[in-house]
């Protein structure tokens, strides 16, 4: 047994990390501080099964209560970490204790970036999904012919435009860039996306920004459109990325450059301190880049726990990701910074289609539209570190498992 690993956070990287270095036999004291009350839980379904009213809270969270101490893991909930003193090697608490640490690791996530005040973002009625409290306020104002507008389309939009038209709100998606996921996808991608979304009544507008929110009484009542146009809205949701949450490591002098800087081994500038999940930013095939995904979050705690507990692997990064839109199911595996080129295949199935990324030939993602062979193989692929050939990717009569072998 060695010195105290505290751990700052309470999501999937915080919980992964405690529960590998547990899962390695590694039982050195631990200490969790999260700022929010309830156990460490998953935050993905709760723009989706949460929202919908298909899991409590109970099934979110990722062990029961007595999970912890059985496991020698000390909760500290409803507590902040205000500071860091690295040369004592001590987190100051909200509640003004301290607690010294050989080891800390920084899970502290991110943020929903809002809409500024002055153009209405702080009228009642505007809502942004990061926690359960989130969800439920927005959850008992999803009523039925009640009409939804939703700021940004990207996945977190969409993801949300999905719900709230499953509940039966009238929903419009503004996007002020010239077309959805313009930041995260293929243009081929988006337009099968659009589709399923329009196919549905759901009104998506592209180049089309928000100039401000209407309200009466403090309460949104509507919103006016770079276009022109004024929408009715009785709530808006706003899905326009994400901030890291890094001002802690900040203020105690680590390295920050849109989230924390982190190695290979996922330590910070300081090596007594790791970083991890979407507050950190690491290498990855050359750049430095965030993957804000639970499986980067998972994998990248996980690595961090077996340095810790005394290993010397690097984490190589093998990103995958999912959307659940509809009974739409989106499988990404790679990650398609930088691709020049497209090749858009019809699953096997009707409304099943899969999308794949080059960059300057050699292939590096795929987006797989209800289609999983198509990413079953293209993550197998990407593992393999092999590249399919295009021309073969054309045909349709391929079967696409013969490109593992």
């Amino acid at each position: 047994m060695t010195g105290r690993l505290v751990v700052v956070g309470g999501g999937q990287a915080a919980f992964a990390l405690v529960a590998k270095l547990r899962a390695l036999k590694d039982m050195r004291p631990i200490t969790i501080v999260s700022a929010e009350a309830s156990l460490p839980y998953q935050r993905p379904p709760l723009s989706k099964k949460y929202l919908l009213g298909e899991a409590d809270l109970s099934r979110l969270q990722f062990r029961p209560e007595s999970w912890y101490p059985e496991n020698h893991v000390e909760l500290r909930l409803s507590t902040e970490v205000t500071s860091i003193d690295r040369t004592a090697k001590t987190v100051t608490l909200s509640d003004g204790s301290t607690i010294d640490y050989e080891h800390l690791a920084l899970a502290t996530g991110a943020r929903p970036r809002r809409l500024p005040a002055e153009i209405g973002g702080d009228l009642t009625g505007v809502y942004t999904v990061r926690d359960y409290l989130d969800a439920d306020r927005l959850g008992l104002e999803m009523t039925e012919g009640r009409k939804a507008l939703i700021v940004g389309g990207g996945y977190i939009g969409l993801e949300a435009a999905a719900v709230a038209h499953g509940r039966g709100l009238g929903v419009t998606v503004i996007e002020m860039a010239d077309r959805i996921l313009q930041r995260v996808a293929s243009p081929a991608t988006a337009t099968i996306l659009k589709a399923i979304h329009t196919a549905r009544g759901v009104d998506v507008r592209e180049k089309t920004g928000l100039v401000r929110l209407l309200g009466e009484n403090g309460r949104v009542t509507g919103a006016e459109l770079s276009d022109g146009t004024v929408l009715p809205a009785d709530i808006v949701i706003v899905g326009i990325g994400i901030t890291p949450n890094d001002q802690l490591a900040r203020d105690a002098g680590l390295e920050v450059s849109n989230g924390i800087v982190v190695d290979a081994f996922a330590r910070t500038s300081d090596p007594a301190i790791f970083a991890m999940g979407d507050c950190a930013i690491l290498p990855f095939e050359g750049k430095m880049v965030r993957l804000e995904s639970v499986q980067n979050a998972v994998d990248q705690a996980e690595a961090a726990a077996a340095v810790i507990a005394g290993g010397d692997e690097p984490y190589v990064p093998k990103p995958w990701f999912w959307s659940d839109q509809y009974d739409v199911k989106l499988q990404i595996a790679g990650f398609c910074m930088g691709y020049d080129d497209t090749l858009v295949r019809p699953g096997p199935r009707e409304g099943s289609v899969s999308v794949w990324y080059f960059r300057e030939g050699r292939f590096i993602a795929v987006d797989a539209v209800n289609d999983a062979k198509a990413y079953v193989v293209g993550k197998k692929l990407l593992e393999l570190g092999r590249s399919p050939d295009r021309a073969q990717l054309e045909d349709p009569a391929l079967d696409l498992k013969t490109l593992t072998l």
